[in-house]
């Protein structure tokens, strides 16, 4: 079992983040508001309406209510750049051409690549390709939006052009966000409102601030990311020496 007793409540036109050690379930989280996965019990509500428990169709129409961010990027490597962020509208819109032109080189003029368009997904650098990855989640104009460990493997300058957009894009177009990341530094300057997430349920929750001056342990070793605390730094073991001794 992966949560046990888990609440938590996404503010309307709010960052949200969802951060905990690695292997604590953050990344399921997404899948469940997103339908991609079902509780075994309790329930995942999205804009009022019961996911675990709508029908396939209905399903589908609120996905298209939010967008994704993945991890990798997740684009599609034998199309260029304006058909990966063209491919949603064509699959669940019938808009002239015309029009699909004009809102995608909309979405990548909002994060700085409209003249990216014809690159090919091997000729991106990463921060590219994970601004790439942004416009094609805000392609359909959604209101949530989901960032799965947007930080990861970008370099700082990178790093420093997607928080912009994070912040700017959630500000500009009234969205609700919710950023799944274990960097706090990072966390610290976009987000609202932070969850901590451990051991299946909400261990923290609060604004960056009251979190970074929490003086419950596992907190504190979290956001100061100290190696020793109450997450313990070796795996759980027989005995060192006895093991040693033992030959086996």
């Amino acid at each position: 079992m992966i949560f046990s007793g888990l609440d938590l409540t996404i503010p309307q036109g709010r960052i949200t983040a969802i951060m905990g050690p690695s292997g604590t379930g953050k990344t399921t989280l997404l899948r469940m508001i997103t339908g991609q996965l079902a509780p075994a019990s309790g329930d995942v509500r999205v804009a009022g309406q019961s996911v675990p428990g709508l029908p396939r169709e209905q399903l589908y129409q609120l996905r298209r209510r939010m967008g994704m961010l993945f991890q990798n990027g997740a684009l599609l490597t034998d199309l260029d750049v304006f058909e990966n962020i063209a491919f949603p509208l064509r699959e669940h819109t019938r808009l002239p051409e015309r029009l699909v032109r004009h809102v995608v080189l909309t979405k990548l003029q909002m994060v700085g690549l409209r003249g990216a368009a014809r690159l090919m997904p091997a000729e991106l650098s990463g921060g590219m390709a994970r601004r790439v990855a942004m416009a094609r989640a805000m392609v359909l104009d959604p209101e949530l939006l989901l960032y799965d460990e947007p930080f990861s493997g970008l370099d700082p300058i990178s790093l420093g052009v997607i928080l912009r957009l994070i912040r700017r894009n959630n500000d500009t177009l009234g969205l609700t966000s919710v950023v799944v990341s274990h960097d706090v530094e990072e966390i610290a300057q976009i987000a609202d409102f932070c969850y901590l997430i451990s051991g299946g349920r909400v261990v923290a929750a609060g604004t960056p601030a009251e979190l970074g001056s929490s003086d419950d342990p596992l907190v504190a070793q979290f956001m100061s990311g100290a190696a020793d605390g109450p997450v313990p730094f070796h795996y759980p073991a027989e005995d060192y020496r006895k093991e040693l001794l033992g030959g086996g």
